[in-house]
């Protein structure tokens, strides 16, 4: 029923006040002309797409699963809270708002040129834009309008105010500022023509409902603004906040506001283990064509990608070849790529993508790249960099211009089966000191095939590590053994240097060895081997290996956690008195979501774990990976010097913390070198986790042996 004051008034409001049959049809023109503009602006855009090649992963299987999953992400902003409150609360009030006043004005559009004209139309004209529902939409709208513009104020004083560092680089534009000051200008806008249409009006009652615009009425009235006077500027106010609001419907598929359409469409297009599986290449593709060579070779989720970035910077706030120094800034080469490619397209000069100088991206800058996908992981519109990065990468080997240490450990590699260039037949030489025999699963069926890899086999302070763990699994008494001699490099990290058809090859030789055995689980001590067993071998072309999923891959932590948890192994009343930090390995933690059970362990030693500040997904790159290990550059500080000063300083135990427990060959590697180069060496040490569990199951059993005694019977007097 529709809701009458006394004076006969309906409760609603005129859209079109004072605005007059002319104005109303110059409005709908302008409005149709900015939606045609609009339509053909973002058929354009993502018409440009299809120019792209073919993505290697599927990005449209399950499209109603995919656009439910990203509408929550976007909705929920749950990537905007990660690692920034006060951003997430900004994005979170910009966006709720924004939709809401979108909602808002549709639900008026289709009462005005739907609801009305169809009852017009059978009969008599009517609206639902009255009583109840209008004040309950006031309500609304003026409620979420006002968080707009709170989150916008908040946007606006992160930029100018604070000068937040990540929002201003070299690719920062006017155009940032502007987005940002016509979404503040449309909002303050709007509550300015609301508040003089309730001044013009005479205060209806009923208007209180819009506390908002009831607020800017009084506002007005308190300076001198008189009703009259309010009636006469009210169609100026009108037409300068619906002409700012059509330019800007005009100009999304032209501009920034673009990535209201393009971060949605990269969420629901995105690859849940991007980064952790690389797309591989064409067996076909010439040398020529390997990499990145020109904008034709970037795939059309690429180029959505390159498009969805919205500057924020949270991708270079996390990387550590940045915070290190390196000539690396994730989100300056996707805006690169970005930019080459539109100036392409525009008829601009073509050069090379990546290049030792001269290039799009300088080769220095992809070479600084460690894979650790803090990057992606950081991304809030879920941007692909590391793929694109790889690519890259790849293009420098087929040109030749890989980091000459890189090329020399590839050829180790390549020579030898591993990155020291020793001779094959001393990967084993590790088991020499250990007090029993290390089975070989080349001999017999055992339930864990163990992967060792290079720097346990090779490197003489990882071999401690693998000495260890092989101690754990005699003290679990497990079916075990190793493929001695016939162990290659698992490959990860040649693939993410740029050189494929080394992978390839390792792959290959990899699973042939493995499926000349016969076991039941392959255990890997390095969480980089972990990963491209169990995310990349099943999907190489050509090598059969697991493509089935039958072979369980784990990582030694998993393993050893369930030896503990069904009994095998007791961990029971151990109690090291240490105090530990643990550091978070990327391959393991951030890129495949292992960070329980190595806490777990470590707690069952009864040593004291405290974290740091950045852990769990979270957690700082030690710069080994990607290739890291195998290159100099001059960094300051080193990425495992700063790691290091954080688990002294940073962490709720302070310098008290006495051991840095790395669960990462590699990481061991790179802690050691900056434990010398950083001068940490009085004051933390690093162990390898399963040097922890061996010395705790070596204490336990001292602790049950001298209890025992303790408890004999006295000799005879």
């Amino acid at each position: 029923m529709t809701l009458v004051l006394q004076t006969g008034e309906t409760v609603t409001r005129e859209t079109f006040w004072l605005i007059g049959p002319v104005g109303k049809a110059l409005f709908y023109f302008l409005a149709f002309l900015a939606i045609a503009v609009l339509l053909y602006g973002v058929y354009d855009r993502f018409g440009r797409y299809l120019r792209g090649t073919e993505d290697a992963f599927a990005r449209l299987d399950d499209l109603p699963g995919r656009i439910a999953s990203a509408a929550k992400i976007v909705v929920s902003n749950e990537k905007q809270f990660n690692r920034d409150l006060y951003g997430g609360l900004m994005h979170a009030f910009i966006m709720w708002g924004f939709l809401t006043l979108l909602i808002g004005t549709t639900i008026l559009m289709v009462d005005i040129d739907g609801y009305r004209l169809i009852t017009g139309f059978l009969g008599e004209e009517q609206s639902f834009f009255v009583g109840d529902f209008y004040l309950s939409y006031s309500l609304v709208m003026d409620a979420l309008g006002l968080l707009f513009v709170v989150g916008l104020g908040m946007a606006i004083y992160r930029r100018y105010g604070v000068r937040n560092e990540r929002l201003w680089d070299r690719h920062t534009s006017l155009e940032d500022g502007a987005f940002v000051w016509t979404l503040f200008l449309l909002a303050v806008g709007g509550y300015l023509v609301e508040g003089v249409r309730i001044l013009g009006t005479g205060f209806p009652d009923f208007e209180t409902v819009s506390f908002v615009g009831w607020f800017v009425a009084l506002v007005l009235q308190g300076a001198g603004v008189s009703g009259e006077l309010a009636r006469t500027i009210y169609p100026v106010t009108w037409w300068s906040h619906s002409l700012l609001a059509l330019g800007f419907v005009a100009a999304v598929p032209y501009a920034k506001p673009f990535h209201m359409l393009s971060s949605f469409a990269n969420v629901v297009t995105r690859d849940e283990k991007a980064g952790v599986r690389l797309p591989g290449v064409p067996t076909d593709a010439a040398p020529d064509e390997i990499g990145f060579t020109e904008i034709e070779d970037m795939s059309w989720k690429q180029m959505l990608d390159q498009d969805a970035c919205t500057k924020c910077g949270r991708c270079s706030s996390v990387c550590p070849a940045k915070a290190s120094g390196r000539p690396l800034d994730p989100r300056n080469v996707i805006l690169d790529l970005k930019g080459y490619r539109e100036s392409v397209n525009a008829g601009g000069e073509t050069k090379e993508i990546v290049a030792d100088g001269g290039g799009v991206v300088d080769s220095r800058t992809m070479e600084s790249c460690m894979s650790c996908m803090a990057c992606m992981d950081a991304c809030p519109v879920d941007i692909e960099h590391v793929p694109q990065f790889t690519e890259m990468n790849r293009r420098l080997t087929e040109m030749g211009e890989m980091d000459d240490n890189v090329q020399e450990t590839m050829m180790d590699v390549f020579q030898q089966g591993n990155s020291f260039g020793d001779p094959e037949r001393k990967r084993p030489d590790w088991v020499e000191e250990l007090d029993f025999d290390v089975p070989d699963a080349r001999d017999e069926s055992v339930e864990y095939l163990w992967y060792v890899g290079d720097y346990p086999s090779y490197d003489e302070r990882n071999r401690r590590i693998a000495r260890s763990l092989a101690t754990i699994f005699e003290h679990a008494d497990v079916s075990y053994g190793i493929l001695y001699e016939d162990e290659q490099n698992d490959g990860n990290d040649v693939r993410r240097v740029g050189e494929e058809g080394l992978y390839e090859m390792l792959a290959e030789d990899n699973a042939a060895a493995f499926e000349e055995c016969e076991f039941e689980t392959l255990v890997c001590t390095d969480p980089h081997s972990y990963n491209t067993f169990k995310n990349e071998y099943p999907e190489l072309d050509g090598v059969e290996w697991n493509s089935d999923g039958a072979v369980d891959v784990h990582h030694y932590t998993q393993v050893v956690q369930d030896l503990a948890d069904g009994g095998a192994l007791n961990l029971s009343g151990t109690e090291l008195d240490y105090t530990v930090t643990y550091h978070d390995p990327c391959h393991l933690g951030r890129m495949n979501d292992e960070f329980e059970a190595p806490r777990d362990l470590v707690r069952r030693t009864g040593a004291d774990l405290h974290e740091m500040p950045r852990n769990r997904a979270n957690s700082f790159c030690c710069g080994g990976g990607g290739g890291g290990l195998w290159m100099d550059f001059d960094e300051e500080p080193k990425p495992s010097e700063e790691r290091l000063r954080e688990a002294l300083e940073d962490t709720d135990a302070g310098s008290n913390v006495e051991k840095f427990v790395v669960a990462c060959p590699m990481c061991m590697t790179m802690y050691e070198d900056g434990r010398k180069t950083g001068d940490f060496e009085e004051r933390i040490e690093i162990v390898g986790l399963s040097e922890l569990l061996a010395e705790a199951l070596e204490s336990g059993g001292a602790a049950e042996a001298a209890g025992t005694n303790a408890g004999a019977a006295p000799a005879d007097d």
